[in-house]
């Protein structure tokens, strides 16, 4: 295990943004790990440990010997979006991108990700409401409805994106380090604003279909970080 902001330049370093995720991310690693190493690609993984209280920052120190290059960073602003920015702000990879802890989308689905971003795709999201997309496990109805408000009010700033949640995302790695410079999300709505940046730039978001499974464990909390995305979300639409 190496911990280093510096890192050699890679063809692409994909991030785990994580809060106390010490029992789910060693898998999900592994099963990365194995997924990059058969790939002609030079690839890294990066665990950013949002200030867990847990043994996440530990856990990387099983994959000493791995093929595939893992590194532990910190970042002590609390937020989903600060991890993320915090990963991508010290890449520098050709491309870089995140997914979540519980591996929800499958890691396969990097390969067509990759394929477009080396046509020239600026932006490439995993999307669960793309054409040929499917819920391989549905999520409950609360967050489900929940994810129908949160769709409709993000729709104010991409009307032409279907899904901004799914937690994969990948991007050309010098306009994402220039993009994510200018943003200031920390919660949940952090995708949303990246993503509103890109398009007002001018650059397109591609979506690739998912098959995706809804994993239990997830740290979002209606009651908590409800209120907090919607007030994000709206500041987002009319900021320019």
């Amino acid at each position: 295990m190496t911990s280093s902001l510096i890192r050699p330049a890679v063809d692409l370093e994909l991030i785990f943004p994580a809060f106390n995720e010490e029992r789910r991310l060693p898998s999900t690693i592994e099963a990365t790990v194995d997924h990059l190493s058969e790939r002609s690609w030079a690839s890294a993984i990066v665990v950013v440990d949002n200030d867990s209280a847990d043994g996440t920052h530990d856990v990387v120190e099983r994959f000493a010997r791995s093929p595939v290059p893992v590194y532990a960073i910190g970042c002590s602003d609390h937020g989903k979006g600060a991890a993320v920015r915090r990963g991508i702000s010290t890449s520098s990879a050709r491309y870089v991108g995140f997914a979540d802890a519980d591996c929800a989308t499958p890691i396969e689905t990097l390969d067509p990700v990759m394929a477009l971003l080396a046509e020239g795709h600026a932006a490439v999201i995993a999307s669960r409401r793309a054409p040929g997309a499917s819920y391989e496990i549905e999520q409950s109805a609360l967050r489900r409805c929940g994810g129908w408000i949160f769709r409709r009010l993000a729709r104010m700033s991409l009307p032409d994106i279907a899904d901004t949640q799914c937690g994969f995302k990948f991007f050309s790695g010098p306009l994402i380090r220039e993009v994510v410079g200018g943003c200031h999300v920390d919660g949940f709505a952090f995708d949303v604003e990246i993503l509103t940046r890109l398009a007002r730039h001018g650059h397109r978001v591609t979506e690739v279909p998912v098959a995706w499974c809804d994993v239990p464990g997830s740290t979002f909390s209606a009651r908590r970080d409800g209120l907090r995305s919607m007030a994000d979300l709206i500041r987002i639409s009319i900021a320019r």
